[in-house]
């Protein structure tokens, strides 16, 4: 059985560098993964969606090429 992590805000802040705002800002846009609700007030993030989404980042980056100049 394998075990899901859920993160809080301040985790998924903590692993994107994003702030609150940006993090809701594209979820409205469907470009991050949407929280999840886990009582009528808290909401959390799944830790492989928030982090597939970071590796895809990273993958898109042009920056991180072995031919960039950048």
């Amino acid at each position: 059985m394998t075990t899901a992590t859920i993160w809080r805000l301040p985790e998924v802040l903590r692993q994107t560098g994003l702030s609150r705002s940006t993090i809701y800002e594209m979820i409205g846009r469907g470009d991050f993964p949407q929280q999840i609700q886990l009582g009528r007030r808290a909401v959390g993030w799944m830790a492989k969606d928030v982090l597939d989404w970071i590796h895809a980042k990273i993958d898109a980056d042009p920056a991180d090429s072995p031919t960039s100049t950048a």
